[in-house]
């Protein structure tokens, strides 16, 4: 397992993370996963002998249930919480009352001390606002999240699914206010859906933030367990609950090639595309989710497969996403910038990368 420092923090997250959406399975969770108490625990506990030191959860995942049995499982491991780094999340809709949901002061602050409690914990080292919410201004949110660090409850703040344009809002409120600001996106990203590297991944690598990686398997779909026009196997997520959405055909002409490296390394098409994500310079850390330790041994070893640059570059090219404006025209008025002419010496600095294949270092 390797390290990396969660955006620009001195925090060092694991690779992998392990995600706890499939414990409980209470609600419209169900569909996801119903992994118990006893069952959690030991996800957990060869999550951590791998080298997983990174935990994600959310409030409102299994209603609750996911956090505590998270909280408990620790408890039960007797692990070491300074050794380990847990995140979880605040948005959802916890109650029918109309301040029971969203990003204003009360309803973060009531669901903090919530969450804290279901965790058996008196810190989060990673609190992330789940969404963007229309309701409450930015500077509320901000303001509420930079108290909690203030207060000492909250050490690193973070943010998911939310616009290029939001986050970088959201950057600018906390530099001029003094706040902290979000040192890090949980984002959909997979080599089934690229859509992230139009805009927030540029956006990411100049503020310096991290990313966390959801659904890097896409909801199941790069298991190898679907086949084109075949029906979800049973059992299989997908069979209740189709998300994320997906380009069906193009995310078979990806398969193939995915099936194709998986064969030649004896591995699963699940380790090829989690250490494709892996490879991304621009990926902190890919959050997994497991129901057996079947799944969560493969999952984790896609941490010690390492593809050569030309797998890197023919998954590239199988699962490259067609440029929207202005992304092309921008890389069109750069080309000028950077070229040279014969007689130009060589900069003594390396010129800025393309985001693009990169092998682990």
């Amino acid at each position: 397992m390797q390290y990396k420092k969660l955006g620009n923090t001195g925090l060092l997250v694991s690779e992998i993370c392990l995600g706890t959406m499939t414990f409980g399975g209470q609600g419209m969770w169900k569909a996801i996963g119903q992994v118990g108490q006893s069952d959690a625990n030991k996800l957990i506990e060869r999550a951590v002998a791998e080298g997983v030191n990174f935990f994600d959860t959310a409030n409102v995942y299994s209603e609750g249930e996911s956090e505590t049995i998270l909280g408990q499982g620790i408890k039960d491991l007797n692990l070491n919480r300074e050794n380990l780094i847990l995140a979880t999340k605040v948005r959802g809709r916890t109650g029918e009352g109309p301040n029971e949901a969203g990003l204003s002061r009360k309803h973060i602050f009531t669901q903090v001390k919530d969450s804290l409690k279901r965790l058996q914990t008196d810190y989060i080292d990673l609190y992330q606002v789940h969404g963007y919410d229309p309701v409450t201004p930015l500077e509320e949110t901000l303001g509420a999240m930079d108290d909690l660090v203030r207060q000492g409850l909250v050490r690193y703040t973070g943010c998911s699914n939310m616009a290029a344009w939001q986050i970088m809002k959201a950057a600018g409120i906390a530099k001029s206010r003094g706040y902290h600001r979000f040192e890090s996106l949980q984002a959909y990203y997979t080599i089934a859906g690229r859509d992230l590297e139009r805009e927030i991944v540029p956006l990411l690598n100049d503020q310096k933030m991290g990313l966390m990686v959801w659904s890097p398997l896409a909801g199941g779909l790069l298991s190898g367990k679907f086949k084109r026009g075949e029906q979800a196997p049973e059992g299989a997520r997908r069979a209740s609950f189709d998300f994320p959405p997906v380009n069906m055909d193009r995310f078979h002409l990806i398969l193939n090639v995915v099936e194709q490296i998986a064969r030649l390394r004896g591995v699963s098409p699940a380790r090829v595309s989690l250490s494709w994500l892996l490879a991304k310079p621009h990926v902190s850390s890919v959050i997994i989710g497991a129901k057996t330790l079947e799944q969560l041994t493969d999952n984790l070893d896609a941490a010690k497969l390492f593809l050569s640059e030309e797998e890197l570059g023919m998954l590239d090219k199988s699962s490259e996403i067609t440029q929207e404006y202005p992304g092309w025209m921008l890389e069109r008025m750069m080309q000028d910038r950077f070229k040279r002419e014969p007689s130009e010496p060589r900069p003594l600095k390396s010129e800025p990368e393309l985001v693009g294949a990169a092998g682990r270092s």
